[in-house]
């Protein structure tokens, strides 16, 4: 039914103007906003809608997760521009916060509304 059908994903945050400054600003993810939604325009033509909820729960696991080709070199431009890196019990990371040990390189971080999100190596 859905076969030739374009999609997209979302998730909510609580503050627009906020998630707008860290997406285009901090991550330097090309955004548009229209009627109050923000929309990241990754590479792939796979864009992802953001929108407002008051009431704005973060989910408990990764929303979104951007591969990169060097995950130590992401890690370290993530950290220059203040992102902090999460640790989780049950996961060996190494000092910059990274998982090695089972499948590729990754390493979590949240957005300003708590949501969960990661740089992971491509293979």
């Amino acid at each position: 039914m859905f076969e030739n059908t374009k999609a997209m994903s979302g998730f909510s945050v609580d503050d627009i103007p906020k998630a707008k400054q860290f997406y285009g600003e901090t991550l330097g993810v090309r955004t548009t906003e229209d009627h109050g939604l923000l929309t990241l325009h990754t590479a792939g033509d796979r864009d992802t809608l953001i929108y407002p909820k008051p009431n704005h729960t973060p989910a408990s696991f990764t929303i979104l997760n951007f591969q990169v080709d060097d995950i130590d070199k992401a890690v370290d431009q993530l950290n220059a521009r203040g992102v902090r890196f999460e640790r989780y019990e049950g996961f060996e990371q190494d000092a910059k916060g990274i998982h090695r040990t089972e499948g590729p390189p990754i390493a979590w971080f949240k957005d300003p509304a708590g949501n969960i999100l990661s740089v992971v190596q491509q293979n």
